[in-house]
């Protein structure tokens, strides 16, 4: 989180639209931090999109003509969004992804490890760790919950770095595993 993911998201969107390309940009519907209906930055930089619950919706609302599609926290909408990226980019559409790789305990986050092993092309953006300064490439949950998704921006999370983020231990790992590398 705060790596500007979604700020790439709109970025390459925008260059697109500038290039003439039909696009189109589906979210979540979980996702409602900023907006309801577009994409938003933490930055507030903005974008018309269409909600989705499941990754197949989007079939649904795709136009013939698109080119070009976006979407946003990608990691929520489950296996089945790999199987979709893959069918619209065999369709010869662009498809531009962003999300988490990793989860608030650090542990990759499906399905973006399978999303990377198809893509094309992969940019990682890192955040700052509010900590020490150092590239980031974790969120750190300030909240206690237990589900493993939970949607928040400032005050929910913060962006560390592997030294300074501190793994929550889970009955599926034992904490000696989360020393593995010093």
């Amino acid at each position: 989180m705060f790596s500007g993911k979604t700020e790439e998201l709109i970025r390459r969107i925008k260059r697109a639209v500038y290039g003439k390309q039909r696009v189109q940009v589906f979210k979540p519907k979980l996702d409602d931090r900023y907006d309801e209906t577009q994409v938003v930055s933490h930055s507030q930089l903005k974008l018309v999109s269409t909600p989705i619950e499941r990754a197949e919706e989007i079939f649904y609302h795709l136009s013939a003509d698109t080119q070009v599609v976006g979407i946003d926290e990608v990691q929520f909408f489950g296996p089945e969004v790999v199987q979709v990226c893959e069918a619209l980019a065999n369709k010869g559409l662009r498809v531009i992804c962003a999300g988490l790789d990793q989860d608030y305990q650090g542990r990759p986050f499906e399905p973006m490890p399978q999303l990377l092993a198809v893509a094309e092309y992969v940019t990682k953006e890192l955040a700052i760790c509010v900590v020490c300064g150092n590239p980031a490439n974790r969120s750190q949950r300030l909240v206690s919950r237990g589900e493993r998704v939970v949607v928040g921006a400032a005050g929910a999370y913060e962006a560390r770095c592997r030294k300074c983020h501190v793994a929550e231990p889970t009955e599926a790992t034992p904490p000696q595993a989360l020393k593995l590398f010093d």
